[in-house]
């Protein structure tokens, strides 16, 4: 699902981002083949001005004055006088005959006046002309008329287009490729960081699906116990009866447990956490949770001990209900966990403005590879679970209740074997 997802939000966030470079690209570069064609053409027209008035001023038009003036090709001049052409233009060919005619045409029936230049007696006018069946090959054109007593000369110089077209052309592959490049690099943003947003995503979910899992094996246990104790209960006598009813009873209590964590979990990931903010004396906490596991301790032949320090604790803010619930399942699962005969130390040691509360026993300790596991909700070291009493929730809950104060936990070796969990607010 999430592949599908990952590929539907990368093209359509990369088809965005191409579009959007796009629309801007294609608008600089109508911008930049204006300002182009606009420069050429006040080119041209300063150009005709300084032909115009060179030929304003020779008394005599001659074959290498004319072909100099063209220029290699730059220009094409046609001139006649009273109508008729100059020997000069005897040379053009019919392709350059008909396209003078129409030019000749195209001005005549052009809205636009001729106008006189500057300092000059000559009237001509600039414009921008399309020979029929060109196949895209314009040119500027210049119409000149210049009136004498004897008559009239008509001048028409035409310049080509092609340098002007080839450097439009360039400007729109090297766009045409820099978009490319750019669209290239914009669909590889967009599937890496599409994959980045959706990957909290789908751990989310995983983490879902396993949370869901591990409940639902965990549940199916004690309901198991629970539906065979109802059968047999039905059949046994008053004394069987009583066993299998006390059976129900511990497995029900487990159940209850189970699913009281379970919702704990859920207020703390919808944020529903209530903390009861309030000055807390760490000593007077430990003191109290350390005569209240002594018993049980002591019924397991567990020595449990106390280490505080000699100096006055500041007292700290926090939830004192809540601080409580973490060092309980610290201390339950140190407990738990300890064999027959070990030992069992709550620590209390104060570090400026921090408060480490640590548990510490010599039970059979945790793999490095398992010590960032073990906060995961129903992750247990004992993959058997073989203890009841221990569903893979607690170090989930303590963790997040720390996490609520702004504080860290975390779990080390203990020198000569064990786990030592420390708690920093």
């Amino acid at each position: 699902m999430f592949q599908k997802v990952h590929l539907r939000l990368a093209v359509l966030c990369g088809s965005i981002t191409a579009f959007i470079l796009l629309v801007m690209s294609l608008g600089y570069l109508y911008i930049s083949e204006q300002g182009l064609k606009t420069s050429s053409f006040s080119s041209f027209q300063n150009d005709m001005n300084t032909l115009i008035a060179n030929l304003e001023h020779q008394s005599v038009i001659t074959h290498e004055w004319l072909t100099k003036m063209e220029g290699s090709g730059k220009y094409l001049i046609h001139i006649s006088d009273n109508g008729v052409p100059f020997l000069f233009n005897e040379r053009e060919t019919e392709e350059e005959k008909q396209l003078f005619q129409e030019a000749w045409e195209t001005w005549e029936h052009s809205p636009v006046e001729i106008a006189p230049a500057a300092f000059s007696e000559i009237y001509h006018t600039e414009f921008l002309f399309s020979p029929k069946g060109s196949r895209g090959k314009d040119y500027y054109a210049c119409a000149a008329v210049a009136e004498k007593n004897s008559g009239s000369l008509q001048v028409m110089i035409l310049s080509p287009l092609d340098t002007l077209n080839a450097q439009i052309r360039r400007q729109r592959f090297l766009f045409f490729a820099l978009d490319i490049l750019a669209v290239l690099a914009l669909s590889f943003f967009a599937w890496h960081f599409t994959r980045r947003i959706l990957k909290p995503l789908e751990e989310n979910q995983k983490r879902q699906a396993q949370f869901i899992a591990s409940a639902s094996h965990e549940l199916r246990t004690p309901l198991a116990v629970i539906l065979s104790c109802a059968s047999a209960s039905q059949k046994a006598d008053g004394t069987q009866r009583t066993h299998f009813l006390e059976a129900m009873q511990s497995e029900g209590m487990r159940m209850s447990k189970l699913i009281d964590d379970m919702l704990l979990l859920t207020s703390a990931d919808n944020k529903g956490w209530s903390i009861k903010m309030a000055s807390v004396e760490p000593d007077t906490l430990l003191l109290n949770l350390y005569e209240a596991f002594q018993p049980v301790a002591a019924e397991k032949n567990i020595a449990l001990s106390i280490t505080l320090p000699e100096e006055t604790t500041p007292a700290i803010s926090g939830d004192k209900e809540r601080i409580t619930q973490v060092l309980s399942i610290l201390l339950h699962n140190a407990l738990s966990y300890t064999p027959s005969g070990g030992a069992v130390r709550l620590i209390l040691t104060c570090h400026g403005k921090n408060i480490l509360f640590s548990v510490e026993d010599n039970g059979p300790g945790i793999p490095d590879t398992e010590k960032e596991q073990i906060f995961e909700r129903f992750y247990r070291s004992d993959k058997s679970r073989s203890k009841k009493g221990h569903f893979g929730l607690g170090l989930c809950i303590a963790a997040e209740i720390v996490r609520a104060h702004h504080g860290q936990i975390h779990v080390k070796d203990t020198p000569g074997g064990g786990s030592t969990f420390s708690v920093t607010l």
